[in-house]
């Protein structure tokens, strides 16, 4: 089997499907979770400790020439070393909150799968419990089990000329 054909019987596999589609739903998603912390997350968050945008929040590891504007921008533009704590804060409230939702999502689709109603066991048919009594009663202490050759000549016996049962 060339490796053409090969990729093309992984290509068209449901799995492979499945996880593109996945792909592009969960970026699609990174994009929503990203809107959600940037615009209505943060700002409420950065209200409550004084700062309204985090992603200006930095420490200059260098001086700053004469000139050079005091803004994260401007300064990564002029070449300056700038620890840029903001914008981490930012990138991890971001990931709690995805991986929050996602552990949600899990959950639920875990909880539908469990409230699947499980098929009730089939009741044994009433012969078989019959063949398990006269088994069980013939195994039982003080009775003989029936030899190998009474069973075969009773088996070989014509129908209807066995005397009537009393």
């Amino acid at each position: 089997m060339g490796i053409v054909q090969e990729f093309k019987q992984f290509a068209v596999k449901g799995n492979v499907i499945d996880l593109a589609v996945g792909v592009i739903i969960g970026g699609a998603f990174g994009k929503i979770v990203d809107s959600l912390v940037g615009d209505i997350i943060m700002p409420v968050v950065g209200l409550v400790f004084g700062k309204l945008d985090f992603s200006s929040l930095f420490v200059v590891l260098g001086t700053i020439p004469e000139g050079v504007p005091r803004t994260l921008a401007d300064l990564k533009k002029a070449g300056l070393p700038v620890f840029a704590y903001g914008s981490f804060i930012t990138v991890a409230v971001n990931f709690l909150i995805l991986a929050f939702v996602i552990f949600v999502m899990v959950k639920q689709v875990n909880r539908l799968r469990r409230e699947d109603p499980e098929t009730p066991p089939t009741a044994t048919p009433e012969d078989i419990v019959l063949l398990r009594d006269i088994r069980d009663s013939l195994r039982a202490p003080g009775t003989v089990a029936p030899s190998a050759a009474s069973a075969t000549s009773v088996a070989a016996v014509p129908a209807g000329t066995l005397p009537p049962a009393l």
